[in-house]
């Protein structure tokens, strides 16, 4: 988990997995993700998806897991199978990453355009949302904007304001708030907002990075559209 590289780190999880030694499941498990990771961070996404699925037969944290299944297979264009993984960590976890699950799906259909669908999971988020209630809010009320819907403005600023002030409203915040204030006019704070979640990207572990393309090129490009003709 302290390796310097990801190449480090699929070696000592190599040498972790090959012990003569009887491992239990968790350790198991914790040595194949850190396994998963190396191959994710060197984007090797087939062979982090197989580690990641090989991981689930033992059965512990499958939530996690399917997160990370997930994960590998959206960067490998697998938009159905990330939908199947991710259905499936939030009906597996524990009620408490629920919502975190749920929002996750919300935000991979989001970026897929399927509105519908998004609303649907981040209404969910947000029924079982506790600490993080105004990024759900939030990125529930730009779902439904992009999907075509018109929301009464105060009701727009609203969310703004309460996820702004709650520490969700930093890294991720940064992206849903951007795009609100893209969709309310705001151009100055949008750019504000967006700015600082590309640069906190892209200065971020390999593994966000990756996670977070679809995100940074939606930012990108409507930072694009407000830039000076």
């Amino acid at each position: 988990m302290t390796a310097k590289s990801p190449t480090a780190r699929a070696r000592f999880a190599k040498q972790g997995l090959a012990t003569r030694a009887a491992l239990d499941r968790t350790v198991q498990a914790m040595l194949l993700r850190q396994l998963y990771l190396a191959h994710f961070e060197t984007q090797h996404f087939t062979a982090a998806l197989e580690v990641a699925e090989s991981a689930l037969e033992l059965d512990v944290l499958p939530d996690v897991l399917h997160q990370d299944a997930a994960r590998a297979a959206l960067a490998q264009g697998d938009l159905d199978g990330a939908i199947a993984h991710l259905r499936a960590a939030a009906r597996r976890g524990p009620a408490s990453r629920r919502p975190f699950h749920l929002w996750t799906l919300g935000s991979v259909l989001f970026l897929a355009h399927r509105y519908h669908e998004a609303n649907a999971a981040l209404e969910r988020a947000v029924r079982w949302g506790t600490r993080d209630k105004p990024l759900y809010r939030a990125h529930l009320a730009l779902s439904r904007i992009a999907g075509g819907e018109r929301l009464v403005a105060a009701n727009v600023q609203a969310a703004i304001d309460e996820l702004a002030a709650a520490p969700c409203g930093q890294g991720y915040g940064r992206f849903v708030l951007g795009h609100l204030a893209y969709a309310a006019g705001e151009f100055t704070a949008a750019r504000r907002y967006l700015d600082a979640f590309v640069k906190r990207t892209e200065a971020a572990r390999t593994a966000m990075g990756i996670a977070l393309a679809g995100e940074l090129k939606m930012a990108k490009a409507t930072l694009a559209k407000m830039a000076p003709s």
